[in-house]
């Protein structure tokens, strides 16, 4: 139980500092004992609602111009991604994914955002965003969405609010999915329980210092969470 515990503490405080990668810090800390089917759904159910104070936290930034187009997309993606789940080997989509993310994250930290020309890019976005729901629906991972909504919004708060928006929606979809298919247990829901005050304790933290660092200190770490998250990516599947 205690992996539980620091797995959930860890991966929220990353989550409120940089608002994603929750999803990775939370798995790849259980992967070492736990499979992924008992994973998958009790860290969906104890990050819903930290989708929802993130976002409410930070309405102010939301913009519809991002997060809608990027809904509908990661929606419409989750439903073939869910359906690979079962047929592809994750293993090596994942590699290549992580090799994508990597390359993501150093042209982030190596050059000035040219956000203009992302939110022209119509074919950019609907790559992105469709890409990123047969992720999410696989795996639960949103990493390549955060590259791109790292390019378009000028700020974190604005970045944490888009991002969240969108993952309320994609975690409303998967809830319901895997309650559909039987992934959603009642042992995984009490887990998910005993788990949300330490989920609460870690997503404030992480918020209260995301507070008090500069700004461009918060986009530094957005990028080196990024890239961290695509060479465990690697390095755990290969």
């Amino acid at each position: 139980m205690w992996l539980w515990i620091l797995a959930t503490v860890l991966a929220y405080f990353v989550k409120g500092l940089c608002g994603f990668a929750n999803t990775l810090v939370f798995t790849s800390i259980l992967s070492f004992g736990t499979t992924n089917i008992n994973i998958s759904p009790v860290e969906l159910l104890i990050g819903y609602p930290s989708n929802i104070i993130l976002t409410w936290k930070n309405r102010k930034n939301l913009e519809k111009k991002i997060f809608i187009p990027l809904i509908v997309l990661v929606l419409l993606g989750s439903i073939p991604g869910a359906f690979l789940l079962k047929t592809v080997d994750p293993r090596y989509v994942k590699i290549v994914l992580g090799a994508v993310i990597i390359l993501l994250g150093v042209e982030m930290l190596l050059r000035d955002r040219d956000v203009l020309k992302f939110r022209e890019s119509k074919a950019v976005l609907f790559v992105i965003g469709l890409i990123s729901g047969i992720l999410c629906g696989m795996f639960g991972i949103g990493a390549l969405l955060a590259a791109y909504v790292g390019k378009v919004t000028d700020n974190s708060d604005g970045f944490k609010a888009n991002m969240s928006i969108v993952f309320i929606f994609e975690n409303t979809f998967r809830i319901v999915l895997y309650s559909v298919l039987g992934i959603i247990t009642l042992s995984g829901i009490k887990y998910a329980l005993m788990l949300l005050p330490l989920m609460l304790f870690g997503l404030f933290l992480g918020m209260k210092s995301s507070s008090v660092l500069k700004e461009k200190t918060v986009k530094t770490l957005v990028v080196v969470f990024l890239i961290i998250s695509g060479i465990m990516m690697i390095v755990t599947n290969l």
